[in-house]
């Protein structure tokens, strides 16, 4: 009987004990999700008010702007989680230290993708590429959508989305083509040996400074750029504002095919004569 006693009153101090570190711990446990939601909900709002405050701000480049918000919500996510293993006792020099080491093990596992972390970087300060721009690096063409600390979005010419790694476009050669105010165009056009060359350039000439977006300062030019094996190729050359580029470059085409047609010039195309020589008895 003594001993059942005893075992009984072993068993309700090991419950005792058993329902204060829950007690103990799931309080903790309930205060470290409830700081967490709170954390959550606090960092999303601080971002979407400082996003919202830059965009009050003219003079700031509208790629940094969403790059400025994360930021601070990777800021107080970071006090966020050290809030929360405050509650379980953790001592913050200890998580550094921690942080440290998986810091220096995680760099060596994932280079790559720190590379593309410090190419982002670059991009988003050094600026060679900004959001609505039309780029090219190394054929990776389209107009700049979002500049990521992984990844850079490009919009396809034909409308596709396109994610390529921040590295990729850092290490490439870009081209930008809406950086300048104001770009060249070329067109090369052929007339026949047998057309008047010096009424053909008069004509083009006269396309080019009727043609408003055509700048008139650098002089636009219409001259002979070479004597080709079936034609004499023409080249105009001339500025237009980058945003007027496309258009103007596809109406001088046309503009230029109706007019050489209704003028009497030939446009020829690539072609071989060939002279038969019948040979005699030897």
């Amino acid at each position: 009987m003594l001993k059942l006693e005893t075992m009984d009153k072993a068993t309700l101090d090991m419950v005792d004990s058993v329902i204060a570190i829950g007690v103990e711990y799931g309080i903790n446990i309930v205060g470290a999700i409830i700081l967490l939601v709170i954390g959550w909900m606090v960092a999303g709002w601080v971002r979407r008010g400082v996003y919202h405050a830059l965009e009050r701000v003219p003079l700031l480049d509208e790629t940094l702007k969403p790059f400025l918000a994360r930021l601070v919500w990777y800021v107080i996510m970071i006090f966020v989680l050290v809030a929360v293993l405050n509650q379980f006792g953790v001592q913050t020099t200890s998580f550094i230290a921690i942080l440290g080491a998986a810091g220096l093990a995680i760099g060596l596992a994932l280079q790559g993708t720190l590379a593309n972390v410090a190419s982002g970087v670059m991009l988003l300060f050094l600026r060679p590429i900004n959001i609505g721009e039309y780029v090219d690096a190394s054929g990776i063409a389209g107009t700049v959508v979002e500049i990521g600390l992984f990844s850079t979005e490009i919009k396809t010419p034909e409308g596709l989305c396109l994610l390529v790694p921040n590295s990729k476009i850092w290490s490439s050669p870009i081209t930008n083509f809406s950086r300048n105010p104001t770009r060249r165009f070329d067109i090369a056009v052929g007339i026949g040996y047998g057309d008047d060359a010096d009424g053909a350039i008069a004509l083009l000439k006269g396309l080019l400074d009727g043609d408003a977006r055509v700048l008139r300062d650098p002089e636009p030019l219409a001259v002979v750029k070479e004597l080709g094996d079936s034609a004499v190729m023409l080249n105009l050359r001339a500025w237009t504002k980058s945003g007027d580029y496309w258009d103007t470059v596809w109406d001088l085409n046309k503009a230029i095919k109706n007019s050489l047609d209704a003028a009497g010039y030939s446009i020829p195309f690539p072609q071989r004569d060939i002279h038969i020589v019948s040979g005699g008895d030897t």
